[in-house]
Parts: structure tokens; sequence; C-alpha cells
């Protein structure tokens, strides 16, 4: 994809992606509200951490509604907003791995044992399926309009895929066997894919690869 091509806002493409960009809202608004709420109740800080990593989809999915829906408006792609967007989307990759990071730290540290939480086994498992859906649509819609911001997004559904994976492995790793690690660790490794990706966003060199289609 062309770093100086201008994103196609008049096709279909750009109407999938509006599209997608609500979907995304409202079912992180819903999963984000079940997943603190069941967090608290069994203590469970990765399921917590699950549920704030949906208010970041949300935050991240509205700057992709309203920057699409101002240039299908408008008629006119602006590079120096959309460079602004990806700055933004950056920044909550960077604050996704923070937080991954500090609490697993936390977690490794002081070794506190969440109650079994059969809601969050559930809504995560729901995840896995959902979102490498939404992340793969968002892309293909993004890569046929040519648009940096939109595939950006794509990324970072694609990271919330796999914390939905890690989170439902932690969870049901606990309820199974007792295992508290496996959380926290597969959260490092959700930090480093979101440093990376954030990086990327930041530069405005975010690519997404094909073999996963």
């Amino acid at each position: 994809m062309s770093a100086q091509a201008l994103p196609d806002v008049t096709g279909p493409a750009a109407c999938r992606a509006v599209r997608y960009a609500w979907f995304t809202i409202g079912y992180n608004l819903v999963e984000g509200v079940i997943a603190v709420a069941a967090g608290l109740a069994a203590s469970a800080i990765s399921l917590i951490g699950f549920g704030i990593d949906s208010g970041i989809e949300v935050a991240a999915a509205a700057v992709v509604l309203t920057r699409l829906i101002a240039e299908i408006r408008g008629g006119e792609p602006d590079p120096v907003k959309e460079r602004r967007a990806l700055k933004f989307m950056a920044v909550t990759f960077f604050a996704l791995a923070a937080y991954v990071t500090v609490e697993g730290v936390r977690d490794l540290v002081v070794g506190e044992e969440p109650d079994t939480s059969v809601v969050g086994i559930v809504l995560t498992g729901v995840s896995i399926i959902i979102m490498p859906w939404l992340a793969r649509a968002k892309r293909r819609a993004g890569q046929q309009m040519n648009s940096r911001l939109v595939i950006a997004d794509a990324a970072e559904t694609k990271l919330c895929a796999w914390l939905s994976v890690s989170t439902f492995v932690g969870l049901l790793a606990y309820a199974l066997v007792g295992w508290t690690w496996l959380d926290p660790i597969a959260g490092f490794v959700v930090a480093a894919f979101a440093v990376m990706e954030g990086k990327e966003a930041w530069e405005g060199e975010i690519v997404e690869n094909d073999d996963d289609d």
C-alpha cells in the first residue's frame, strides 16, 4: 500500500468500514461493562483488564468512525488529521501494553487467587469467535480503501482478539487446575505485540499481512 496515496472514501469499502466501526463500539460497550462487573465480582484482574481494553477499543473505533464520516461527507481525506488519528491509536496501544504489563507483574508478585468466573469464560469465548472475524473484515475494507487508519484499527481489533484468547485461557486454566501464572505470562506476549503495533501506528507505517485471509 502506497504511503502517499489518499484513502478512497467513496466506494462500498468505506461504507463497510463505517458499519464495522459502529458494530465495534456497540459490542465493546456491552462486553466492557460485563467484563468489568464480572471481574470485580471474582477479583479477577485479567478480566477487569479485558474490560478496560474493551473501553480502549471503543475509543479507537470512535476516532476511526469520526474520521471516516467526516471524510465521506467532505469527499476529501485529510492526511494531517489521519496522522493525528493514527498517533492517538498508537497511544491506546501503548496504554494497553502498560496496563497488561503492570497488572501481570502484580499478579506474579502478589500471587492473588481470583474466584472462578463462568461469566468471564463464556464472554471471552464469544469474543474469540467475533474479534478475529471483525479484525479480518476491517483489514480487508482498509486495504480496499487504501486507508492506514482503518488498517490500524483492524490491527487493534486483532490485538484484542489475542487478549481474548489469553484471558480465556487464564480463566479456564484457573477454573480447571488452579494455574494463576499463565494469564500474566500470556499478557506479556500481548503487551509486546501492542508496543510493536503502537510504534508502527505512531510512525504511520502500520501494515497488515495477507497470510491469514
